[in-house]
Formats: structure tokens, C-alpha cells, sequence
């Protein structure tokens, strides 16, 4: 058993969000990742991206939209974006939001100018 204790928990930022990563390869965990998303107030998602795996967002608190026409979710809301669908994550409430992020570890993205990622909060 692997035990990462909130304080200790890898951070990484990007211009209005912040990933605190509780499950990942490098944390023991060989097939799930799994993270903690905070968003800013008023943080609008840059262009789309799509990811290779179903990705799994549950909102802790605030409300957020995971696309310009996606749905409105708040917290106790979930979705399940399925490999390929378009993501961009906007903050639509007032203060900073709160997610759990759940997906399959190797995952890679694909960015809107065509590169692909395997994001730091993902190995």
C-alpha cells in the first residue's frame, strides 16, 4: 500500500489551475491516475485537447463546464468524457473550483496545435 498524505502530494501548476496528484506510477499506483484539480475563479479553458483514454471528472465544489457547449456541473456532478471528445475546462462560478480527476495511467494527450503530452502529473 502507497499512502500520499495531502501535504506531500506532487503540485503542479498551469496558467489558473493546479494539480495535486494522490495516484500515478510514480506514487505506486501502476494502471490509475488520479489528481486533484484546482481552478481559478473565472479561468477559461485554452483550446480544446482530447485524450487517448476516458478521463472521469467529479466536481468537489464550484461550478465548472468541460467545453464552450458543454454542460454546466456543480458540486456532487460527474462526467465521463470518453477518449477522443474534446476537453476545455472553464471555471463558470464565483471562487475557485474543486475536482477529482480519474483516469488510466499512460494516457496521452493531444493538444489543439497538434503535439502530444504525456503530462508530469501523469508518470
Amino acid at each position: 500500500m502507497h499512502v500520499i498524505h495531502q501535504a506531500a502530494a506532487p503540485r503542479f501548476q498551469l496558467p489558473g489551475v493546479e494539480f495535486a496528484v494522490f495516484a500515478a506510477p510514480s506514487l505506486g499506483s501502476a494502471g490509475l491516475c488520479a489528481w486533484r484539480l484546482t481552478v481559478d475563479e473565472g479561468h477559461v479553458g485554452d483550446a480544446p485537447h482530447t485524450l487517448d483514454r476516458d478521463e472521469i471528472f467529479i466536481v468537489l465544489s464550484g461550478t465548472v463546464q468541460l467545453g464552450p457547449d458543454g454542460e454546466k456541473l456543480g458540486p456532487g456532478d460527474s462526467a465521463v468524457v470518453p477518449a477522443g471528445e474534446l476537453i476545455s475546462l472553464s471555471n463558470l462560478g464565483e471562487g475557485k473550483a474543486e475536482l477529482i480527476v480519474a483516469i488510466t495511467a499512460g494516457f496521452t494527450g493531444h493538444m489543439a496545435d497538434g503535439t502530444t503530452v504525456q503530462p508530469p502529473w501523469s508518470k
